[in-house]
């Protein structure tokens, strides 16, 4: 018997290896959407801009980031859908292209995002991923990078989907989990769990060591690459709640520390 799919693969599977990509057509909007769309965006680009100015940034891991780059690869970038905001911000004007979903909070993101200097790959797990998948490959044999949000358009929440371990399989490119962490934020009553910032709060960008694919890799082992993925934006995700908590109640044993 045949090993079973990937969790979560929802039909992403490797048959683009074989120019085989499911070219779905894009989502239609009515007038009243489309207006709505536009305001949206509009919005949340502003916002983005304005808070963002004011956030206090420390980043630990800058050297991984550097590391791909010095071996001439790529980076596809991997985090949680719920920390767009700020990361939006943060990776701004470097060209990253993202997929986002077909659907109306899919299409406000990425007009929103491409204000601040990124591309966007229609898709998801659910409608024209393997699409997106072909468009991000091209973009990174382009020299440009990619980016997920792992556990998108719909969850379930902090759930990791099989999409940048695909990638990277089809690439040679460098899986690059990031997670950042708001001292001070509003947190949204959505699936996702929203976070925005506070002006002057401070934040805590967390990057990993890259994680790469070998084009031969056997479904076991991509089984195993998409477990280090989710494993380690869990652990980012755990560390950088913790170190807020940390700061405020010295009783909370420090995660560096902890991970010593």
């Amino acid at each position: 018997m045949s090993a079973s799919p990937l969790p979560n693969a929802k039909g992403l599977v490797e048959n683009t290896d074989r120019g085989r990509a499911s070219w779905n057509e894009p989502r239609r909007f009515s007038v009243w959407q489309k207006i709505q769309i536009g305001a949206i965006a509009h919005v949340a680009a502003c916002l983005v801009w304005v808070i963002g100015k004011t956030l206090r940034w420390q980043s630990e891991g800058d050297e991984h980031l550097d590391q791909i780059y010095q071996q001439g690869k790529r980076a596809i970038f991997a985090f949680w859908h719920g920390r767009i905001f700020p990361a939006t911000y943060y990776w701004r004007r470097r060209g990253i292209v993202v997929m986002t979903s077909q659907n109306f909070d899919g299409e406000y993101i990425a007009r929103c995002i491409q204000k601040h200097g990124y591309g966007a790959a229609r898709g998801s797990s659910s409608r024209g991923g393997l699409k997106a998948l072909a468009e991000m490959a091209q973009c990174l044999r382009r020299g440009l990078d990619v980016a997920f949000t792992v556990d998108g358009p719909r969850g379930p929440r902090y759930k990791a989907k099989p999409g940048p371990v695909l990638l990277a399989r089809r690439t040679g490119a460098a899986v690059f989990c990031f997670h950042i962490s708001l001292q001070r934020k509003v947190q949204l009553n959505n699936w996702d769990q929203t976070q925005i910032p506070l002006p002057f709060s401070k934040a805590l960008v967390l990057k990993a060591p890259p994680i790469y694919v070998f084009r031969s890799a056997s479904e076991d082992e991509l089984r195993e690459k998409f477990a280090e993925v989710q494993q380690v934006l869990d652990k980012l995700r755990e560390r950088g709640d913790l170190y807020w908590d940390t700061k405020s109640n010295p009783k909370v044993p420090d995660p560096k520390r902890e991970a010593q």
